[in-house]
């Protein structure tokens, strides 16, 4: 939009420019004051720019410029005119960069300038119907022979261009300089590697980004290959945001707003395929999804990227902040909640698949692992309602539960930090566990702890009675499973072998040991009744000597050799009851 004033009319100038802006004013208003006063002519026409005054040759302008020498083609007097320009490319560093170019015909151009000035002399329509080597031919030969001939170079052109619409549109500059980096990209990059053009990229603006990244794929870059640039560009963009939630926001309204845009975009552009991502790198997005309060859209895609991914994650990956500060939960648990669900989805549709059978298993040990961690993370808040405790525990499957010790773990740290709970709500949260299922150590903490219901406590007394009569009756078992934990079940079978050779190699030496002693026995009952003939008939009153106890003997030595007698000789098989635990003893699993 051009306005032209008579001389005398009052200026439209803009206020409260900023300091940069007053400094460009200054410095350019020096620059074309210089070049007037050098030309012994006074100037004839103002050109103003965004609030900066151009005291300008007409003839300058006009042997060069399409532009103004349409616009006073109308004006048959020759009194002094002021010409407003709204919207020339650049605003006032635009044109007096072509004011220059008019004055003196020879321009320094560079990477910096060249998309500027291109964009400049299509607006004034500097072309060689009005000079000969006009704005517009010179800058083409730039961009030709220079700008466009390196990834660095036109990286640097289009970041400039984002700033020049929709005049570098209608050239296609943006066009040229997306091309030119797709083909430089895909051409030297025939493993599709990221690692010497991202650092180029991720410099631009993200509209201009998208855009590079959206003609690598249309030239057959992997999307997949995309993942470690993206990394790149959020971890940049993002930078500065509380992720955890410690303090409130403090950004600006339109910082905000432009990092919203960014993370909704990068989102977007995220491969769809399984693990081209982190999880870790995930939960971070996610993170400022939530902080930005970004579309519902954005966020439930990053739930369910993450739900994909969910057997890979570590507890760290899961304790997103709630960013709420009005006396909700610490963490964020419906989101978790959501994560998991979208987990199990997928396990249900890829259950059909026997190729994926072991890996599936050591995702859903971990995430019942990881489960019952964030429930004992989350029991410790006061805020947690029993309600939420209790429906989020019941959606984790037992199935991925190998033992019951991380739900009581999590149950006695929630009723130890909820004191004041109902005893309904007691009797509820301790149904969530199956006492069945608890270890010996949980057990024996159970059976003591005060905080649990009577009827939770009797269940589990129970239970252990019934371990206890099963353990007499198989007592290698229970050894075995007694002493093996979570993390080493998958070797579980093999150590079980080999205590049982183990053991029919120690029944084999007792029955050994047992014929010897009978044999043994029968000798000396013999020589006993031949001993007390003696003795009847010639060692009357002569009281009788204390018997050796061969028994005690052959027990010693069997207890050298077996690790299943107790201390006083005897096997437990032998045995009718077992001794009970010292009350004294204590475990705690919390």
């Amino acid at each position: 939009m051009v306005d032209v004033y008579q001389e005398g009319d009052e200026l439209p100038m803009t206020l409260h420019m900023p300091a940069t802006k007053k400094e460009l004013t200054s410095d350019a208003m020096k620059r074309i004051s210089d070049w007037i006063s050098s030309q012994d002519v006074p100037s004839d026409i103002t050109v103003c720019v965004g609030g900066v005054s151009f005291p300008i040759h007409k003839f300058a302008l006009v042997s060069k410029c399409g532009y103004i020498k349409k616009l006073l083609s109308d004006t048959k007097n020759d009194d002094h005119y002021v010409v407003e320009i709204h919207d020339i490319p650049g605003g006032p560093e635009g044109f007096e960069l072509a004011a220059k170019f008019c004055y003196e015909t020879h321009l320094e151009l560079s990477l910096q300038n060249i998309a500027m000035a291109r964009c400049v002399a299509e607006y004034l329509e500097m072309t060689e119907e009005y000079a000969d080597k006009n704005l517009v031919s010179i800058t083409e030969a730039y961009l030709n022979e220079t700008g466009l001939q390196n990834l660095s170079g036109a990286a640097s052109i289009l970041q400039s261009s984002g700033n020049l619409l929709p005049v570098s549109e209608k050239v296609k500059l943006i066009d040229r300089c997306v091309d030119t980096i797709a083909c430089m990209v895909t051409d030297e990059s025939q493993e599709y590697v990221v690692d010497w053009w991202a650092e180029d990229l991720i410099g631009l603006r993200i509209d201009m980004f998208k855009r590079v990244l959206l003609a690598l794929v249309s030239r057959g870059f992997k999307q997949f290959a995309l993942g470690p640039v993206l990394m790149l560009y959020a971890q940049k963009c993002l930078r500065g945001l509380d992720f955890y939630g410690k303090s409130r926001k403090n950004l600006d309204p339109k910082q905000e707003h432009e990092k919203r845009i960014v993370l909704e975009t990068i989102v977007g552009l995220l491969p769809r395929e399984k693990n081209a991502m982190s999880i870790s790198f995930l939960s971070m997005m996610l993170r400022a999804a939530k902080y930005l309060d970004t579309t519902v859209a954005c966020r439930l895609d990053l739930e369910k990227r993450m739900g994909l991914q969910l057997g890979q994650a570590v507890l760290e990956d899961i304790l997103i902040p709630s960013f709420c500060f009005d006396g909700d939960t610490l963490f964020d648990v419906d989101t978790v909640q959501q994560i998991m669900m979208h987990y199990f989805e997928y396990l249900s549709k890829d259950s059909d698949d026997m190729n994926h059978a072991y890996p599936l298993q050591s995702e859903n040990d971990n995430v019942g692992m990881l489960m019952e961690s964030f429930l004992a993370k989350i029991a410790s808040d006061r805020n947690l309602l029993v309600s939420k405790f209790i429906n989020f525990a019941e959606c984790v499957p037992v199935e991925v539960r190998v033992t019951e010790d991380g739900m009581y773990r999590a149950i006695d740290i929630y009723l130890k930090a909820h004191p004041a709970i109902s005893d309904m709500d007691r009797k509820k949260v301790c149904s969530l566990m199956d006492c069945q299922k608890l270890s010996r150590e949980a057990r024996a903490h159970a059976a003591q702890n005060e905080r649990l219901p009577v009827q939770t406590v009797v269940q589990v007394l129970y239970y252990e009675q019934q371990q206890l009569r099963e353990m007499d009756s198989n007592p290698i078992s229970d050894l075995v499973s007694s002493h093996t934990t979570f993390e080493t079940q998958r070797s579980a079978s093999d150590e079980i072998l080999r205590l049982k050779k183990e053991n029919q190699e120690l029944k084999f030496e007792l029955i050994k040991m047992k014929t010897r002693l009978k044999e043994i026995e029968k000798s000396n009952a013999n020589k006993a009744k031949v001993n007390n003939a003696n003795e009847s008939g010639g060692s009357k009153g002569k009281p009788p000597l204390p018997k050796k106890s061969f028994i005690n003997s052959v027990t010693k030595k069997l207890g050298k050799i077996t690790p299943f007698l107790h201390a006083d000789g005897y096997l437990p098989s032998s045995t009718r009851g077992r001794n009970k635990p010292d009350k004294d003893r204590r475990h705690s699993v919390a």
